[in-house]
């Protein structure tokens, strides 16, 4: 089973805010000539262009998401229009809202649990399937028993859990329980912008659904904006793929060169280069060599000096001081490269791994694990009156890396004037005296 992560409550803040904007729009009384028509049309627009967006990114999952509340959104709007209008319900109305409160829940936590997999549209033509095969079942049990299925519904099961703020059916509140649970699962083993926000949505749905027939515009506005909220997931981990390097967490080189186009005059970029990567990675394999990557990159989280990191590409980083002149990036510089020096990194023999928990605490710090030291060369250069283009300031930083391989590695070479020259590693100096 995979590790359990840390949460990242980044990822909870936009389905948060549209949540507490929702419920908050939803409480008002009425709402304005605009907002109510904008949110008559929204939940359509939404679904829309939303899905096309979705399909175009092949996210077959949160496309099933959006039908699926708009579907509930489709079916209730109707009653609740009809209630608002003449204050009385449609006959069919007891029974069209106590089925959706029991088939959205079960239908949105088996849609968000569902993987998606390789063949997209086999998958796409499952769910479809699935969808159509509740739906026609439970529109033909609807039309033929109507009576026996709402008494069904809304029998109390349990009579101890009746409360008057329980306001939907009994058999609503364990299958909501459970995939909720369920998305918290699936959230915490792999933290992801449209994982929280399907968790969100669902807890959205829930306080949406008993609210539908007695707050004016209930239903319009929390099912514009939880399908809003699922949108809004795919295109910020859309934006996190073309910007974020996923093995390293840091920005990739696409948000490289957008930030190279917004510097100024002044500015120094610094190459860095893991030493014998190659040679360390058909050694220990790319397992190691992916943790290795990891080290390096956490390290280099860390520069001050108001410095940000970039995976450049490879075994290769960019970290870029806008606004500081090199002498003032060096030290920081430094200080990277001897954060990298000391971290060691642990290998462990996986064919040696204890098979429970307290086997491996007794082997803790055995010499099983052997310790490796990494380290990295770092070519720095800082924008001068010559060069108009971040790309040369990158060629000039390359080359005093070649230099700094060149020397032996684990040190910093600098391009410019030679008062600035080279910075010697601490080895160095320490030969000297």
């Amino acid at each position: 089973m995979p590790r359990l992560s840390f949460a990242r409550f980044n990822h909870f803040y936009a389905p948060l805010a549209l949540l507490a904007g929702g419920l908050v729009a939803a409480r008002q009384p009425s709402l304005n000539e605009f907002f109510t028509s904008l949110f008559n049309v929204l939940p359509t627009v939404l679904l829309l262009l939303g899905g096309a967006f979705c399909v175009a990114y092949a996210r077959v999952r949160e496309t099933f998401l959006l039908v699926v509340i708009y579907l509930v959104y489709f079916l209730l709007d109707t009653q609740v229009d009809h209630y608002r209008l003449t204050g009385k319900p449609l006959p069919e109305a007891a029974l069209t809202f106590h089925l959706c409160s029991l088939l959205l829940p079960a239908l949105y936590g088996l849609y968000g649990l569902w993987h998606e997999r390789a063949h997209l549209f086999q998958d796409g033509l499952a769910r479809l399937a699935v969808l159509f095969a509740v739906l026609v079942s439970a529109f033909a049990l609807a039309r033929r028993f109507p009576d026996a299925i709402l008494a069904w519904l809304t029998e109390i099961r349990w009579p101890s859990l009746q409360s008057d703020w329980l306001q939907l059916i009994q058999m609503a509140y364990p299958v909501f329980l459970i995939a909720l649970l369920g998305l918290l699962v699936q959230y915490l083993r792999r933290p992801r912008p449209v994982h929280a926000a399907q968790l969100m949505v669902l807890l959205g749905l829930l306080l949406m659904l008993p609210q539908v027939f007695i707050r004016h515009g209930a239903l319009n506005v929390m099912s514009s904006l939880m399908m809003l909220t699922l949108v809004i997931s795919v295109a910020q981990e859309a934006y996190q793929m073309a910007f974020r390097d996923e093995l390293t967490g840091l920005p990739g080189r696409r948000a490289l060169n957008e930030r190279l186009q917004r510097l100024g005059r002044q500015y120094v970029i610094a190459m860095v280069d893991v030493d014998r990567f190659k040679a360390f990675n058909d050694t220990h394999g790319h397992d190691v060599g992916d943790e290795v990557l990891r080290l390096v990159a956490s390290q280099l989280r860390k520069v001050g000096g108001g410095g940000r990191a970039y995976r450049y590409g490879g075994e290769e980083f960019a970290l870029v001081f806008p606004g500081r002149d090199l002498d003032h990036c060096l030290p920081h510089l430094e200080a990277v490269r001897l954060s990298v020096e000391s971290y060691p990194l642990q290998l462990r023999d996986k064919s040696r791994r204890p098979r429970d928990a307290e086997q491996g605490r007794q082997r803790r710090g055995d010499s099983a694990a052997s310790v490796v030291s990494v380290t990295v060369s770092i070519g720095v250069a800082e924008r001068l009156t010559t060069q108009r283009a971040a790309e040369e300031v990158i060629k000039l930083a390359d080359r005093a890396l070649y230099s700094a391989k060149a020397a032996g590695r684990n040190c910093i070479r600098a391009h410019g004037e030679n008062r600035r020259g080279a910075v010697r590693t601490a080895k160095e100096s320490a030969a000297d005296a």
